[in-house]
């Protein structure tokens, strides 16, 4: 006996609705693990699928030999859209990343006894007894200040991620500034101020005071299998424009140019700006990624070492911090990055970076930072990798 219409309504509705909270509740955890550009969805689409066979099923519209030949090549799809997934992902994941995310700073934290961070032949001169500076500043140069909080500071504990403690922490070079400005902390270790960060400081009414404390060289890098060894300026300018998009007309393989960035801020960022001037700078690769106060975000993507990307960072970074045989810095106008050509000036994009402050009532600040740019901090500099600022 056939099933009456409206009981066959009611019961489509019954098995559906259960679907539909299920799929929602999938999608969302799905999204949250990281899986927003291809599970999610999936997710999505299997509850549809599912929604559509009960719904058929409980009408009986089509033989159930022809709903289950249907389901079954539906699910034979899923799986190998899935297997491609999975492979694609794991030959992303095999490739190098330059990211801050994936170095590990606690083996440079002042005073454990691991640790990495440079060392004097004999103990300081200078010696800081109580209120002790904090201290915040850009990923690359943690080392660096890490060095010189064992050289000068009490022993002790010094927990980067501890922002209860708030005296040597890392947040990266926007968050830093943030905080320097904000007067969460009293010198800052990082790249000069973006543009933004400068009016930043003005809207609070604090002054960004830069002292020099070290020189860096600002690199390029591709795939150590790319046959470009150099680019000049004007290409760089051209890559990050958008107007040079094959590697061909860089004297390399016919092959687009994958041109990554940094976040906005970043240092390096920052960097990549001054260097294109008036030119206007390309959008740079974004992913979306779910994040648990805003839900799904688009955030610049991290480096991704393919065989047509270019990347670029700061020397100290990307040679020693992040080191990869798989990636190769670029000369630049017929200049190799190295400690030589930054000590000369010869590599066209060297540039110093500071100790910044915005105003502190710590007595202690300046004389650190008088340490700092002598013999014995500029000893630290050099030890650590960095070129000292004479």
């Amino acid at each position: 006996m056939k099933r009456p219409f409206w009981l066959s309504l009611v019961l489509s509705i019954v098995a559906v609705v259960p679907i539909a909270i299920a799929a929602f509740i999938a999608y969302f955890f799905i999204a949250l693990l990281g899986g927003f550009r291809f599970y999610a969805p999936l997710a999505v689409i299997v509850a549809i699928a599912l929604a559509v066979y009960s719904v058929f099923s409980i009408f009986d519209w089509f033989t159930p030999r022809t709903r289950g030949i249907a389901f079954a090549c539906f699910a034979g799809l899923c799986l190998l859209a899935t297997g491609g997934y999975e492979l694609h992902k794991a030959y992303v994941n095999s490739l190098a990343e330059v990211s801050e995310h994936e170095i590990s700073l606690e083996q440079y934290q002042p005073f454990h006894p691991e640790s990495k961070i440079a060392v004097l032949g004999q103990p300081a001169s200078y010696q800081i007894k109580d209120k002790v500076p904090r201290l915040d500043g850009a990923t690359a140069l943690y080392p660096l200040y890490s060095a010189f909080v064992q050289a000068v500071y009490p022993k002790g504990s010094y927990d980067l991620h501890n922002f209860n403690n708030q005296i040597v922490l890392c947040s990266s070079t926007s968050y830093a500034y943030q905080r320097l400005i904000s007067g969460e902390t009293d010198i800052i270790f990082a790249a000069a101020p973006s543009l933004s960060q400068q009016k930043e400081a003005k809207l609070a009414g604090r002054e960004l005071v830069l002292t020099p404390i070290g020189r860096e060289a600002f690199v390029f890098f591709v795939n150590k299998r790319n046959p470009v060894n150099g680019l000049t300026t004007e290409q760089i300018k051209d890559i990050y424009s958008g107007k040079l998009t094959n590697w061909k007309d860089a004297g390399g393989r016919n092959d687009r140019i994958r041109a990554f960035q940094r976040e906005e801020n970043s240092g390096s960022q920052t960097m990549l700006q001054k260097i294109m001037k008036d030119r206007t700078l390309m959008t740079a690769p974004h992913e979306d990624v779910m994040d648990l106060m805003s839900g799904i975000i688009s955030q610049t993507s991290n480096y991704r070492n393919y065989k047509n990307a270019i990347g670029f960072s700061f020397l100290y970074y990307a040679s020693e911090m992040n080191r990869s045989d798989d990636i190769k810095l670029l000369a630049i106008d017929g200049t190799e990055p190295n400690k030589d050509s930054i000590k000369s000036g010869t590599y066209p994009y060297t540039v110093s970076f500071y100790a910044v402050t915005a105003g502190t009532p710590n007595p202690n600040v300046q004389p650190f930072l008088d340490w700092i740019v002598s013999p014995e901090g500029q000893e630290l500099v050099s030890k650590t990798g960095y070129v000292p600022i004479n």
